[in-house]
Formats: C-alpha cells, structure tokens, sequence
C-alpha cells in the first residue's frame, strides 16, 4: 500500500509541473512527426516499387515502418527519460524534504519501487498517446500484431531501464541539471558502444541498449533480451536503494 501511495503521489507530481507537461507534449510532437514522415516515406517507396514485383514483394509495414519508427521513439526516450528522473530525488535533497521522507514510517525500498513506479506510469501514458498512430492503420492495412507488441514491450523495458539509471544519478546529486546530464551521457553511453563491434555476440554488443531492442521490434520476444533489460534495471533500482540507505546511517 506504501509503495502505491508513493507511486501515485509521484505520477500526479508530473502533472503538477511545467517540466511533466513539456515532457510530454514535446513526446507527442516528436513521435507524431516521425510517423507522418515515415509514413509518407513508405507511401513513397510502395509507388517505386509498384511494378516491380521482386521489390514489391519485400515490403512490409514491419520492416519499413514500425521498427524504424519504435527505433527513433528509444531514441527520443534517451532525450526525455532523464528529464522525468533527474528530480525524483534531486529535488527532495535540494528543497531538504527528503529528511522527512526517510523519516516517515516506510521502507527504503518501498521508496524507491515507489517512485520508480510512479515514473514508469507516466511514461505508460506517452507510450499510450502514440497508439493513435499504429491502430490508425487498421482500415486500411492488417499490421502485424506481434510486431507492435514487441515494439511496446521494448519501449517500456528501455524506459525502465532509463529511469532505474536516471534514478540513481538523481540520488548522488541535488542539481536536477547534473543528474540530467548524467543519465543522458550514461544512455548515449549504452547506444555508442556497440557502434564499433561488427560481432552482435561480443562484450561490446552486449551491453548496448540497442542490441537488445532488434528482435523484440520485429516480435520475435526472446527471453535473453527481456532476462538483460530486467537485470540492468533490478541493478540500479538496487544500487538506489543503496544509496538512499546511507542518508539513514548519516
């Protein structure tokens, strides 16, 4: 009951703030664009390939609209997630509430899980904006479901993974600015490291955000995939946790 309470209180903070309605309004604006223009793209590329039945024939709105577009919607969650977790903990060192809040009678844990969760239902409500778009092709496409369930799957596995990162950063911190940039620099840091590897099976590729999302956005859900995003989460909600620990013993 603690950890919904936090959690509620968290997920109405954003709509109580100019940064959670900047958020995600610019989410909106951004992956609207990307959508028309990938849509628009395809369109294109389906009057190229008209008469030709080899080309025609590979198309499909899996490969040539919803991977690219679930691909550039993770890239703007690299840009917006720190935004939403760089106050999560900042601002309560900063205002000096978080004194009151370790002394109230919850967990440590449940603040944490409480707040990550808050956080989490927000970016569900981003995520939930967008499905405007895919269902409004149903009248006249049959999109692949498996394709649109696993590119969800990705974008709130990516974002849970962002915040726990951004959740720690916000901790170590009282600039909101700082534990912005450092979740940013963090996330990029996670993008670019496989860019050097040709081997998808290295150490490199491996620890890339990127490497994990490429089946899941085409619907094929492995449980490797789901089993490192679920781990590099429960990793630094832990290491959060931890840190928050020692404000007690302070």
């Amino acid at each position: 009951m603690n950890v919904l309470t936090i959690a509620s209180r968290e997920l109405r903070s954003n709509f109580t703030t100019a940064v959670g309605w900047l958020v995600l309004c610019g989410w909106l604006f951004l992956t609207g664009l990307f959508w028309v223009l990938m849509v628009q793209n395809y369109v294109l590329q389906g009057q190229q390939v008209a008469f030709d039945p080899y080309g025609g024939a590979q198309m499909n709105l899996t490969d040539w609209l919803f991977v690219p577009f679930f691909g550039n919607c993770a890239i703007v969650l690299i840009m917006v997630v720190p935004l939403l977790s760089m106050r999560v903990f900042a601002e309560e060192v900063k205002q000096r509430t978080l004194e009151l809040l370790m002394t109230s009678p919850v967990t440590t844990a449940e603040i944490v899980l409480g707040k990550f969760l808050g956080q989490l239902a927000f970016v569900g409500v981003m995520l939930a904006g967008t499905l405007q778009f895919p269902l409004g092709l149903l009248q006249w496409a049959t999109p692949d479901p498996g394709a649109l369930v696993g590119g969800y799957l990705a974008l709130g596995l990516v974002s849970a993974s962002l915040l726990s990162l951004g959740m720690l950063m916000s901790s170590l911190t009282s600039n909101q600015i700082v534990a912005a940039l450092l979740t940013f620099a963090g996330s990029l840091a996670l993008v670019v490291v496989s860019w050097g590897s040709s081997d998808p099976n290295d150490w490199f590729a491996q620890v890339s955000l990127v490497t994990h999302m490429n089946d899941l956005l085409r619907g094929a859900v492995r449980l490797s995939d789901v089993t490192w995003y679920v781990a590099f989460t429960a990793f630094f909600l832990f290491a959060t946790l931890q840190r928050m620990e020692s404000f007690r013993w302070r």
